[in-house]
């Protein structure tokens, strides 16, 4: 239970004792004559909820009505039966709307992985519309603050760029978070959707060249960092032989191999290129050699050292590396 809600509690007059609701007649939880295994309610939880069925029942959108939701929903925030009726509520009533995200805020700071809340919150932004894209994508850099990889957060912010606007420093905030840490799958994830989705970029055709570069920069610093590598990948929508022909993939995977350490995923990349006939240079071929642990392997094919190399280097990962083994049948090397 949140502050807000340990709050509410300690001052709690019971609804039964309150005048208003002497007109209404609470609905138990009906569990049948055996339940198997009751639920040890509190006191408080039954009497709300029972107060809640008879409200729902008879459909009454009133204030009082209203105000039970906001009770029922700090007892259990993952109601979706009682957030729906909030929201039927709220629409009957005209309610402030901007007054409900402020309560919202409040839920959702205690709760930030709860979908209902978010599904809540993205009905109050379809509702308010434009003018709350900069404080929706605020509240979700506050979120981010203390779990960088909230999915409910990422999926409502890149709702609001593309319903509400907001685009212009996205990319920069990007950045921002990759800088501050280059594992964040989320950031990567995040700047992929902007460079392809923004209608201020031009697109992936036109910004390919400059985030290739982007991304091969951060390969160097952390090779090791699955997520750039992925990036990298993605700037040429997995298109194998579009990613075989860029030479500045190939060149990146030469350094890295060249490092003789953290070059499992560079040695991944080079597999791929192989696959889609990418010719390799003598100084690659020699720099996948070079970091055989077997040197017995150079005397196979340059697709079948690598795995083969691989498998020795990622065992975690060696029935895989075996299956994509198995599955070359293009000759690569002689």
């Amino acid at each position: 239970m949140n502050q807000e809600a340990v709050e509410e509690s300690e001052e709690r007059i019971p609804i039964r004792e309150r005048p208003e609701w002497a007109d209404v007649r609470p609905v138990p939880q009906d569990d049948g004559p055996n339940p198997v295994v009751p639920i040890a309610y509190t006191d408080e939880f039954n009497e709300t909820m029972d107060y809640f069925r008879a409200v729902y029942l008879a459909d009454e959108r009133s204030p009082r009505a209203l105000q039970l939701t906001k009770e029922a929903i700090l007892l259990n925030s993952g109601n979706y039966t009682v957030w729906q009726f909030r929201r039927l509520i709220l629409e009957a009533l005209n309610a402030d709307l901007h007054k409900e995200l402020q309560f919202v805020d409040q839920i959702t700071r205690a709760n930030p992985k709860n979908y209902q809340i978010w599904h809540h919150r993205r009905w109050l932004s379809e509702k308010l519309g434009t003018n709350i894209a900069s404080k929706e994508l605020e509240f979700t850099r506050e979120i981010f603050c203390s779990d960088a990889k909230n999915y409910h957060a990422w999926s409502h912010r890149q709702w609001v760029l593309q319903a509400l606007g907001g685009w212009e420093d996205e990319l920069a905030y990007c950045n921002e978070l990759i800088e501050d840490d280059v594992f964040n799958n989320s950031a990567w994830n995040q700047r992929y959707f902007v460079v392809s989705r923004s209608p201020l970029l031009g697109g992936l055709e036109v910004m390919r060249d400059s985030e290739v570069a982007y991304a091969i920069k951060a390969i160097l610093t952390k090779p090791e960092n699955e997520s750039s590598w992925r990036y990298l990948r993605g700037l040429h929508k997995n298109d194998g032989y579009s990613l075989a022909n860029d030479p500045q993939v190939a060149s990146v995977c030469l350094d890295v191999l060249a490092g003789k350490t953290d070059y499992v995923h560079a040695l991944n990349m080079v597999l791929d290129l192989l696959c889609h006939h990418h010719q390799p240079s003598r100084e690659l071929k020699d720099a996948i050699d070079a970091v055989s642990p077997d040197p017995d392997l150079s005397n196979i094919g340059l697709a079948e050292s690598a795995c083969s190399i691989l498998k020795l280097v990622d065992p975690i990962r060696a029935s895989y590396w075996e299956w994509r083994k198995s599955t070359i049948t293009i000759p690569v090397r002689d």
